[in-house]
């Protein structure tokens, strides 16, 4: 509308600003006045709509159309009173008007009331001499109603009217997807292409239904047909290389992911799955390379960190492993996957304090993964925190009150405290629970399963 203005109408604009600016009057036919509202409402500027809509109602004062835009006005500054009055009035005067239906459809839908908007934009249908923009209104509404058949049948009728609506099509597919009838958005797709075979956006969206459905080799088809046609369709590239990958061709989804850069400005997310298909190919350098560009492309990008630090983990550098995830954690000191990691590379270094405080900062955090407590534990046992460890397995056996592994550290922390009656109880318990991973327990406290009254009570119990 912006473009078509300026270019056809910029005499009616300069006259319309220059009697703002003078407080001077000139006269401008109804359909001006039309242009410049619609000019001033796409570019954002309503004080000025309104502006104009009340000179032209001024000199037009029986214009429905300049009615219709301030009842529009008046919707989309939630004066819904206002604005019905004026659409009774102009309802009055030509009842058959569409325009009336859909902005008391636009009325009710803000409203919430989705079941009265759709009668609104039914009778409209009945009156309007183009369909498409009325059915696909028809479209959102059902589908705020979560009612994705009859959404997606209104969308398919757009369609019917315009082949090149992608904006109906991607809905029609969000529709079977949101169904999960991904069989029934391939046939609906492939009979779409049998009739535009030169659709990029359908080869696309069949593509994704098939990778979906976790067939590659299809998608895969699909989404060549998709360049082939448009050799700038990023998102068919994208997809192409994410199918690279389900089926173990590194190689070319690196080669897709590239020319995704090339087209567009990189995103983190390609930096990221470049240096995973790296990884993967076993080329560390490469992926090391992606990987850091992920995280400066994204400072927030938890997996580019969490990559670098797993890279280094895993190659036992486990100095270089926690210089990157103390970077990590101080962008997101909140994010109990970093200090998860960072207590299991403080284990690997020995520091056992600072492990004990990425454990504890897990729990703080909200991650209550028993494996966390136990970790925290057994830290805190080695270092020779007692009781700080009774106070945590006190804490995990509220969460995991049957877990031999809970109650077998109980047991042997009260036989370390001198609570040799506890300590039976909770042996026993164990016991019960797990006979077999008392067996484990002697590798964390050998001194205890080393004590006659230990002895004897698993004696009894395996008697």
């Amino acid at each position: 509308m912006q473009q078509n203005f300026n270019k056809n109408n910029k005499l009616s604009l300069s006259k319309f600003e220059s009697m703002l600016k003078t407080n001077s009057v000139y006269f401008f036919d109804a359909t001006e006045f039309e242009g410049i509202i619609h000019y001033y409402l796409d570019i954002g500027r309503p004080s000025l709509a309104d502006k104009a809509i009340k000179l032209g109602l001024e000199q037009h004062p029986s214009s429905t159309s300049l009615k219709l835009l301030l009842a529009e006005l008046y919707i989309f500054n939630n004066n819904y009173d206002k604005a019905t009055l004026i659409l009774n009035q102009v309802s009055a005067i030509e009842p058959n008007n569409e325009e009336v239906y859909i902005q008391r459809a636009s009325i009710f839908s803000q409203k919430d009331d989705h079941l009265e908007a759709i009668e609104c934009l039914k009778k409209a249908l009945i009156f309007a001499t183009e369909e498409a923009d009325i059915l696909a209104l028809l479209g959102m509404e059902y589908l705020y109603l979560d009612n994705f058949d009859s959404a997606r049948l209104n969308f398919a009728r757009c369609l019917d009217v315009d082949y090149d609506d992608y904006s109906s099509l991607y809905n029609v597919v969000y529709c079977f997807e949101m169904q999960n009838q991904h069989e029934e958005a391939i046939a609906y797709l492939n009979k779409f292409i049998d009739k535009d075979p030169y659709s990029e956006v359908a080869w696309h969206q069949l593509g994704r239904q098939h990778f979906v459905l976790k067939q590659f080799d299809e998608a895969l088809r699909a989404f060549d047909y998709a360049v082939i046609i448009d050799e700038f369709f990023v998102g068919a590239y994208l997809e192409k290389a994410k199918t690279f990958e389900k089926l173990n061709r590194e190689e070319e989804a690196i080669e897709s992911y590239l020319i995704t850069n090339e087209l567009e400005d990189p995103t983190a997310f390609s930096y990221y799955r470049i240096g995973e298909c790296f990884n993967k190919l076993g080329d560390k350098d490469s992926a090391v390379q992606y990987y850091k560009k992920t995280v400066k492309e994204d400072p927030l990008l938890d997996k580019g960190w969490l990559a670098l630090t797993k890279l280094y983990y895993d190659d036992k550098n486990y100095q270089k492993a926690l210089y990157y995830i103390n970077k990590a954690l101080a962008i997101d000191e909140s994010n109990t996957l970093y200090w998860r990691m960072f207590a299991e590379i403080c284990l690997k270094l020995n520091l056992f304090e600072e492990a004990a405080s990425g454990f504890y900062s897990c729990i703080d955090n909200g991650d209550e993964n028993l494996d966390i407590y136990l970790g925290l534990s057994d830290v805190l046992n080695f270092i020779g925190e007692f009781d700080d460890s009774m106070l945590v397995m006190s804490k995990a056996i509220i969460t995991y009150p049957h877990h031999a592994e809970v109650e077998y550290r109980i047991a042997c922390l009260c036989f370390v405290l001198g609570k040799n009656s506890d300590g039976k109880k909770f042996m026993e318990r164990a016991l019960k629970t797990d006979f077999d991973y008392h067996t484990i327990m002697k590798e964390l406290f050998p001194s205890i399963f080393e004590l006659d009254a230990v002895n004897t009570i698993i004696s009894e119990f395996n008697s």
